[in-house]
């Protein structure tokens, strides 16, 4: 029995329910709703409207469907079984008198067998009533409209036949009885069944291994696959409470989260940052749904590349897509595309490397049609957008540089790969290095030398330090702390590997380098080429137009890619877009081809006016030619913009103080390459310290702020790969800011090493605000060199843990300039609070201790109460979102009795109950500065506040005080109000959520304002 308030307390369920499927799943429902005449035919047509989100109609069917009472609501319930049963049962039953006097009304009660009937054999029935006269060719045209399907073509006619009164009706009630009945559901086929299994075998084929990424070598996914850092992307600027940190994902989670952005949309989005594992994620999908492990509410995935779709010059239309250049069906493929497009809820299509794709996104063009060839470019966004296969699922990788406003409103769910986590790389390691104590040599390596470890938070660099083992455990030549010294030693790597044995020295040195500078210039070259291209695959023609030979390629940088144009030879690849970069700036650094003042490209992005360094090299650092630099000039003007800055930090780096000597000696123009570093050294310096004067004055009252553009993290970490300590200087030189604002700006280890590096130069103290980024522990042990001239740091959402609070508080305890610590929404658990109580013990003008959400119990706080009670400077204690409980509420309330400076308390939802109130209420009594008190979302009750209410009889102090969300009854308010009477210092009293009634909130309203209800 379903009743009507039962079925309005399910209403969340049923939509999600609804909406779960395809638009033929929710077409179904209405056919038998309409059968059983629970809709009449207005409902209908106003439930079948085009265009409409299928979440908007399932809403209006609910409230449809309650207004005709519990009667209604049963037979939805019913129908949506009968529409589940309908996909496993090969055939519903379909007899029916032919020769009916009623065969309008003898459709509808028979619709859900009709349309089963007509499904296969729809359009000979068109082509049949238009040609006997009972339908215009206007009319035949507009059901066949390419957006539809067979099944709503089938329905659509059916809808014509209602409304007609020529004999449309009694005809198609004789014609669809004497339609031969489908032998099997579409999807028992034969033919796709047989297409599911090729398909299958052929992604299982394509993903079972890992290809390293020099080619060298086949690893099988299954072990040696880590998983990645995978966050929900988190909402900036919403209403509502204060989130906890974002959550974090298994893979096999990928589908089973709920739209975060438009719950009509289909498209996942996974963005990362080069070299994060975004392809490897894609292929662990791929391997998982082919082995029937998970993703198997799918029936079919088709995977592509983007860098490789781009080179398809011919139009496409979706059929070709995914045959011709996905996997090709041996027959029926006729029969298996019209199921795709019946049931497109079934079928997977991932994109990887959208970053990599020339074409901007763009919702302008339209294309419908499933069968019609357009553009590869339209082709692609009119997935995306769910003009074609609507329903389809969709998931698509990118560096976030290159998503827009516009691609993100055709977004279900966007997440965040961070890369690895600090156990990730250990495991990693652990899986690629089995040989006996490699990989612990390895492990305690990178802890020792914190610049790599915060390096190896991309699997890529990992991927090289474990390429490059023998060279960092055996020789001795000092750990790479830069990206530029980590690629130079995998370049020595590879350089070494393709020398005789007996060949020299065993290091990157003039000989070394000088022998294969040919090569390394070809391929720089090639990789230069390609970035002004957009190209990221290369054919024999390409290849050798760069003058790139087989001795060029055996190095080992370009590998094999898979060919996307059916019958071509495969092309090559180099093994990861930041290797391209890396050649390209070699062939920067190195060419005598290049003009040094062609470099200036290199330091702007698209826009209308060009960046703040294009500008300033163009009036400063560098003449204009009088002539035009040429074709190197024109291919840094066209490459995409985070490409250059990766090929830009490459050529700082390059031309450190460090790196210059090796490549003089490697036969290089020493003139020539003095002229690139001054260049690059004015560029940097002067771009960052224009960026600072870019600031706007500060507000009267308040520290001067600077929220950090797009491109000042990139100038950063250029100024870290140089390494030069007076540019740094020289860079923040003058700078006048209270306030460095970085949230959300992508900063992880090596970045923090980089902003440190820099920072730790300022004059002057500084608020260094990094919430919402990829920090870590590793992160934070990167940021101390420049902890000194902090006075504020704020940590939110970072992924820290006790480990990394613990080195952090160990050198703030000899930084006095330091007086604010913020650190929710991360990992710290009760290890952490005796560190923490050290720093409040220790530290007399530490003003500010944030702590909320995470996971400190009553035995952290009771460690941090003993801090509390010989700390005398405390202002701001926040402690919202943990589990202290009442033990834990009441050894900060004992610790905080008799507190001189404490002005704010949040204990925001910790589960206090009664207990921890009535120690709080004696707090109340005795502490004569705090002025705001937050206890929403515990359990305190009617007891709780009683008790809280005789504190604030004897309270002085006291200005807010928050309970709202504490099931307190009009009883304790009561109370509450008998306490203010004698309190005039209290401004307002938070009681929303409670469990009042309208009634005795509008009472309370009125006897005393400062009730905020």
């Amino acid at each position: 029995m379903c009743t009507q308030e039962g079925f309005q307390a399910r209403r969340s369920q049923l939509v999600g329910l609804l909406v779960s499927g395809s638009l033929e799943g929710f077409e179904s429902i209405l056919d038998w709703l309409l059968s059983w005449e629970v809709l009449s035919w207005e409902d209908y047509e106003g439930l079948s409207l085009l265009g409409q989100p299928l979440s908007h109609l399932a809403r209006r069917l609910l409230d449809t469907v309650w207004n005709k009472g519990a009667w209604g609501c049963e037979q939805l319930i019913a129908a949506v079984r009968e529409a589940q049963a309908d996909r496993q049962g090969p055939e519903l039953s379909c007899h029916w008198d032919p020769h009916s006097p009623h065969p309008a009304r003898d459709l509808q009660s028979h619709r859900p067998a009709i349309v089963r009937r007509l499904y296969s054999h729809v359009e000979g029935v068109l082509d049949l009533v238009q040609e006997r006269g009972f339908i215009s060719q206007y009319e035949c045209d507009e059901i066949r409209l390419p957006v539809f399907t067979s099944s709503q073509r089938a329905r659509r006619l059916l809808d014509l036949a209602t409304v007609k009164a020529n004999g449309l009706a009694a005809f198609l009630l004789r014609h669809v009885q004497e339609l031969p009945s489908p032998l099997a559901l579409p999807f028992r086929d034969a033919a796709c069944k047989k297409y599911m299994s090729k398909l299958r075998t052929t992604i299982s084929a394509q993903s079972r291994f890992l290809s390293t990424y020099d080619g060298a070598e086949n690893l099988c996914l299954e072990e040696i696959y880590t998983e990645n850092v995978l966050e929900i992307r988190t909402e900036v600027g919403v209403a509502g409470p204060p989130p906890k940190s974002p959550a974090t994902l298994g893979l096999e989670e990928l589908f089973s989260t709920r739209a975060h952005l438009n719950e009509d949309a289909d498209t996942v989005l996974v963005v990362g940052e080069a070299g994060s594992g975004k392809s490897t994620l894609l292929q662990r999908v791929h391997l998982l749904w082919a082995s029937g492990s998970h993703f198997q509410e799918f029936l079919f995935v088709f995977p592509f590349s983007c860098r490789q779709l781009q080179c398809v010059a011919k139009p496409l239309s979706v059929q070709t897509l995914l045959f011709e250049h996905c996997c090709w069906p041996d027959a029926g493929h006729q029969d298996i595309f019209q199921f795709l497009l019946d049931h497109p809820n079934r079928v997977l299509l991932t994109f990887d490397g959208f970053d990599e794709f020339r074409f901007r996104f763009t919702d302008r063009e339209r294309h419908c049609s499933p069968t019609d060839p357009t553009s590869v470019p339209n082709l692609l966004f009119n997935l995306l957008q769910g003009n074609l296969l609507k329903n389809a699922r969709k998931v698509l990788t990118s560096r976030p540089d290159a998503v827009s406003a516009f691609l993100r409103k055709y977004l279900c769910l966007e997440l965040n790969l961070k890369g690895f986590s600090e156990e990730g790389i250990e495991l990693y390691l652990r899986k690629r290095h089995r040989e006996p104590g490699v990989a612990d040599r390895l492990v305690r390596m990178l802890r020792a030398t914190s610049a790599l470890h915060g390096l190896c938070h991309l699997p890529v660099v990992t991927w090289m330090v474990s390429k490059c083992h023998q060279e960092l455990l055996l020789h001795g030549g000092g750990t790479p702390k830069t990206t530029t010294e980590m690629y130079l030693l995998i370049l020595q790597h590879f350089l070494l590997r393709a020398s005789p044995p007996d060949s020299g020295p065993r290091s990157l040195g003039p000989g070394l380098l000088r022998g294969r500078l040919p090569t390394l210039l070809h391929l720089g070259r090639l990789a230069l080429w390609g970035l002004g291209q957009c190209c990221y695959v290369f054919s024999a023609g390409q290849l050798q137009a760069a003058h790139v030979d087989g001795d060029d390629v055996a190095l080992g940088f370009l590998v094999r890619a898979q060919s996307v144009v059916p019958g071509s030879a495969a092309p090559l690849e180099f093994l990861h877009i930041t290797f391209q970069c890396f050649f390209a700036a070699f062939y920067l650094v190195l060419s005598a081809d290049v003009p040094p003042s062609s470099l200036r490209h290199l330091f702007r992005c698209h826009g209308p006016r060009g960046s703040l360094l294009a500008r300033l090299l163009r009036t400063t650092c560098v003449p204009r030619p009088g002539r035009e630099e040429g074709g190197v000039a024109a291919l840094l003007r066209e490459a995409e913009p985070h490409n250059l800055q990766i090929t830009a930090a490459f050529l700082v780096g390059l031309l450190s103080r460090e790196h210059c000597g090796l490549l003089v000696e490697g036969q290089a123009s020493e003139k020539a390459l003095l002229r690139r570093r001054v260049c690059a050294r004015w560029c940097l310096s002067q771009g960052l310290r224009k960026h600072f004067l870019s600031i706007p004055q500060a507000v009267p009252g308040e520290a001067k702020s600077m929220h950090a553009m797009p491109s000042f993290v990139w100038l950063i970490r250029s100024l870290y790969e140089m390494q030069e300590e007076r540019l740094a200087r020289e860079a923040v030189r003058g700078l006048k800011i209270g306030h460095l604002k970085l949230t959300f700006c992508g900063v992880g280890p090596a970045e923090c090493a980089a902003l440190a590096f820099v920072l730790r130069h300022l004059r002057r103290p500084v608020a260094l605000q990094l919430d919402h980024n990829s920090i870590g522990d590793i992160g934070v042990e990167q940021l101390l060199p420049c902890l000194g001239v902090c006075k504020a740091l704020y940590l939110r959402d970072n992924n820290i843990s006790d480990r990394g609070v613990c080195k952090l508080v160990e050198h703030a305890l000899h930084c006095e300039q330091l007086q604010k610590l913020a650190l929710f929404n991360n990992k710290l658990t009760d290890g952490c609070a005796q560190s923490l109580a050290s720093l409040l013990a220790c530290r007399r003008n530490f003003l500010a201790l944030r702590l909320g959400n995470n996971h400190i119990t009553a035995l952290g706080a009771q460690v941090l109460a003993n801090g509390l009670r010989a700390n005398t400077s405390l202002q701001f204690l926040g402690f919202w979102g943990n589990k202290v409980g009442d033990e834990g509420a009441q050894a900060l309330a004992e610790a905080l009795a008799d507190h001189q400076s404490l002005r704010w308390l949040s204990l925001v939802g910790n589960d206090i109950g009664s207990v921890g109130a009535q120690a709080l209420a004696l707090m109340l009594e005795k502490n004569v500065t705090l002025e705001e008190l937050c206890l929403e979302e515990n359990h305190l009750q009617d007891e709780g506040v009683c008790s809280l209410a005789k504190g604030l009889k004897r309270n002085s102090s006291l200005k807010v005080l928050k309970l709202s969300n504490n099931h307190v009854t009009y009883l304790g308010a009561e109370v509450l109000l008998q306490a203010l009477e004698r309190n005039d210092t209290i401004l307002e009293v938070w009681l929303r959520g409670n469990a009042f009634s309208p009634e005795e909130t509008e009472r309370l309203r009125q006897k005393d304002t400062r009730l905020l209800l």
